[in-house]
């Protein structure tokens, strides 16, 4: 399913997505084809799933007209233990 179908279907609510197909554009990640697993209507439950997320999905709100995800390069953060 393409973000704009997604937006239509569910207008201006969360959706829990499992990303089908991406790719990278400079640190960003941006998400070609996804399927829904849930809406979802209520802000703090939107966060929980939002921390409890594996890899390959993620929760958006449909206010947004693109989604894209910033990709962060963690290896520069080495610390001392």
């Amino acid at each position: 399913m393409k973000w704009e179908d997604v937006r239509r279907t569910y207008p201006n609510t969360f959706v829990k997505l499992q990303i089908l197909a991406s790719h990278l554009e400079g640190t960003n990640k941006i998400i070609d084809d996804m399927a829904v697993i849930k809406a979802i209507n209520d802000n703090k439950i939107a966060t929980k799933e939002l921390m409890n997320c594996s890899e390959g999905t993620v929760v958006y709100h449909t206010a947004n007209e693109n989604i894209t995800i910033e990709v962060k390069n963690i290896r520069a953060y080495r610390g001392r233990i």
